[in-house]
């Protein structure tokens, strides 16, 4: 509907969108900060994160009645996909912990480059000439971040590459199976599927070379103090409050401004970690070129065709990366 032949709550209730879908995008740029804040290696900090989450979802009677019925066979999928998951979050915040919260929401904004390119393999759908080019227009942004960050740094772009990779595959498998369960169930069961596939992966976490140090904890020995108290406002006012807000808020806005605003979390993050962490001390002008270079081309790649709704509201809590639910 034309903006101008909309009724004055139609136009409220977009305004209202509009407000609370940003609201929502710099709460999950806050997740990168929060785990460079959290003194939790990456897997007790996603551990805990995932299983106060799935404790959250659980208190939802929906959930069960969803569970109850899915078959084994899409239950089974969907586990499947949760370990991805899993190993995405691991992965954002071991990059987060090997270099910083720029550096990790710097490569998460990779996902968009990486499910072009993945997306027609596991997704089925066509390949596009415009999402080849947007891989490659990235690449000088990516040479110039490698170049812009300290030596000790760079295993964590590694690190935040596979994750931006992970969160791809993630994000094209959730495709094939979208509307085939209840949102708030499809995402406990694939959270509840990743705590379990971390529990059994704890133990082989020390033997990493180089990385294992970032990646080590003993999961079970609950955390305390400041860093509880962050894992509680990771876990419910930067995971499940915006997924809630989201929900409601992408019912009322176009697809453009859906992918635009997503597109900005990174950014937000950002801008974050050099508010409260002063990390621009770290990293040098070569590094925010590289980024600007990033992020043109994700803005830009929704200009370039027809945008799409956000099709799969799961993502929006599972995912650090959001841009990849389009």
């Amino acid at each position: 509907m034309p903006p101008d032949t909309l009724s004055p709550d139609a136009r409220a209730a977009r305004s209202r969108a509009y407000l609370q879908i940003h609201f929502c995008v710099l709460l999950w740029g806050a997740t990168a900060i929060l785990g460079k804040m959290i003194s939790l290696a990456a897997l007790p900090l996603v551990w805990w994160r995932l299983l106060i989450v799935v404790a959250a979802l659980l208190l939802f009677p929906v959930v069960w009645r969803g569970l109850r019925a899915m078959s084994w066979r899409l239950m089974g999928a969907y586990a499947g996909i949760g370990v991805i998951v899993a190993l995405h979050w691991l992965t954002f915040y071991g990059s987060i912990k090997l270099s910083n919260a720029s550096v990790g929401a710097t490569c998460i904004a990779l996902g968009t480059v990486f499910v072009a390119m993945i997306e027609p393999w596991v997704a089925r759908t066509r390949f596009s000439k415009r999402d080849l080019v947007l891989g490659i227009v990235v690449l000088p942004g990516v040479a110039l971040v490698v170049g812009g960050v300290p030596a000790g740094m760079r295993v964590g772009i590694a690190v935040g590459a596979v994750s931006a990779f992970l969160v791809a595959i993630f994000g094209s498998l959730n495709k094939r199976m979208v509307e085939h369960g209840d949102p708030l169930t499809v995402t406990a069961l694939e959270l509840g599927a990743g705590l379990v596939a971390l529990t059994f992966l704890a133990p082989l976490m020390p033997l990493l070379p180089v990385v294992g140090e970032a990646f080590a904890g003993d999961v079970f020995r609950p955390p305390q103090g400041r860093d509880l108290a962050l894992l509680l406002v990771l876990s419910l006012a930067c995971t499940l409050l915006p997924f809630a807000l989201s929900l409601a808020a992408l019912r009322h806005m176009s697809a453009f401004a859906q992918q635009l605003a997503v597109n900005l979390e990174p950014v937000y993050a950002i801008v974050l970690a050099i508010l409260l962490l002063g990390e621009q001390r770290e990293l040098t002008p070569a590094f925010y070129a590289g980024v600007a270079i990033i992020l043109a081309a994700v803005f830009v790649h929704p200009l370039l065709g027809r945008p799409r709704p956000l099709s799969q509201p799961e993502v929006l809590c599972a995912a650090e990366s959001k841009g990849v639910a389009d």
